[in-house]
């Protein structure tokens, strides 16, 4: 594994508008270095004090963490985006902290995102557009057409009307044993949601199905379910995968009592207009 490279001045400045006024986002320090460990392994972290950490990483990935994308969503670019891996560090002036979950396209994105697309474009000569195209995509439906929810999708009791309240005037989230779970958390071969209504669920499946998810189930009030699937393994090194567990399409039919149909619709992209491998430090 190669080790990070020292980072050098470089000074991204976007600009953000915080209660009215302009606020710089900037990296006062940051260092690109390509990594040929040939390791299949990468993390891209937001850390506390501004500061943003990617080992071992492809381009790719990096782009659509940047522009809170799914990758269906990033179009074009060289093969290279997805096979050449690099070490990033970055340091933001100040002490900017990152959001505490991450959603493609349901949050605002925080300095350190809007900086990071500023650190692409200086360093990766990246030029991209938006646009609408019309794309494979999957509507939810229920499973069987007038029938209920499987086993394992269960109508919340979450109270989670008043933690967001809470978190809106600052407080601190609950914790401890009890506290509820409210939102979306993903792991490989596991989604858990909690507290949430059911047109959040296509946020839950659009990552692991690989293609943009509409809702059309009809169900109303706010939803809870841990989703257990098999998934693909990647690289030499990931762990094989479970032989039992089900696709990731049966066990939303068999757990939640729902279905994936493959239809098309209008999809929002970032089109790769043009893209450069950076010089390195």
């Amino acid at each position: 594994m190669l080790k990070l490279a020292l980072a050098v001045c470089l000074t991204t400045v976007v600009t953000t508008i915080v209660l009215g006024q302009e606020k710089p986002a900037t990296f006062e320090v940051a260092s690109v270095k390509a990594n040929k460990s040939g390791d299949s392994n990468g993390n891209l972290r937001m850390l506390p004090g501004g500061r943003v950490n990617a080992t071992n990483m492809p381009v790719r990935p990096i782009i659509t963490f940047a522009y809170q994308i799914a990758q269906y969503q990033l179009v074009g670019g060289p093969a290279w985006l997805a096979t050449d891996r690099y070490d990033l560090v970055a340091k933001m002036e100040g002490d900017s902290n990152p959001s505490p979950t991450f959603v493609p396209g349901a949050n605002t994105p925080n300095p350190m995102q809007l900086a990071l697309r500023s650190l692409l474009e200086e360093r990766f000569k990246l030029k991209a557009h938006r646009e609408t195209r019309e794309m494979d995509i999957y509507a939810l439906v229920m499973a069987k057409p007038g029938g209920g929810p499987g086993p394992g999708l269960k109508p919340t009791t979450q109270d989670c009307a008043a933690a967001a309240a809470a978190a809106r005037q600052g407080g601190p989230p609950p914790t401890g044993p009890g506290a509820p779970f409210c939102g979306i958390q993903g792991n490989p071969g596991r989604i858990k949601f909690g507290g949430l209504p059911a047109a959040s669920f296509a946020a839950a499946f659009s990552g692991p199905s690989g293609r943009m998810v509409v809702d059309r189930t009809g169900l109303t009030g706010a939803w809870d379910f841990e989703l257990n699937f098999a998934v693909e393994a990647r690289g030499p090194d990931a762990p094989p995968a479970d032989p039992n567990a089900p696709s990731l399409f049966t066990a939303i039919q068999e757990q939640l009592g729902l279905k994936l149909e493959p239809t098309k619709g209008p999809v929002d992209v970032l089109v790769i207009d043009g893209i450069e491998k950076p010089v390195e430090d």
